[in-house]
């Protein structure tokens, strides 16, 4: 299976659903994200309201972790610095705030709108280390294609 032709599929169908502008688009990207991708086992958005994370559109199990403040686990450090951080291995990481038992790994993506921080797109897996950079630049354009929706 060739993942890179994998994700150019699914970056084509988001493009012509963000042309569409329909008004669950968000929630639409969750979906397609976590049904196409094998090792995408929790999809959301938090958005920056009041200086805060604020969980919006997601697909996934439900999490207590509603609101999230800025420097705060792997969420709230993407925020705070603006850039992608993939973690392998959760267990690992100091700053974890454990969302489910099951999850393994979590790549955060942020959403930036004329270089300010406004959302991030989180992803936990249940498989151990699956992130690769394709991953990585692969969200980062889902990002940047949603930012203005956003």
């Amino acid at each position: 299976m060739d993942i890179k032709a994998d994700f150019e599929g699914v970056l084509a169908e988001i493009k012509e659903l963000v042309a569409q502008k329909p008004s669950d688009l968000h929630l639409q990207v969750c979906q397609i994200l976590k049904a196409k991708i094998y090792h995408y086992d929790w999809v959301g958005f938090y958005l920056l309201k009041d200086g805060l994370l604020q969980l919006g559109d997601y697909v996934g199990k439900p999490t207590d972790h509603t609101q999230i403040a800025i420097g705060k686990g792997v969420c709230g450090q993407v925020a705070e610095k603006k850039a992608t951080i993939i973690v392998q291995d959760v267990s690992q990481e100091d700053n974890y705030i454990a969302c489910s038992l099951d999850v393994q790994s979590e790549i955060v993506v942020p959403v930036l709108k004329n270089g300010d921080f406004i959302a991030e797109l989180d992803i936990d897996s249940h498989s151990p280390a699956p992130f690769t950079p394709n991953d990585q630049s692969f969200l980062e354009e889902v990002c940047e294609l949603l930012a203005p929706t956003f």
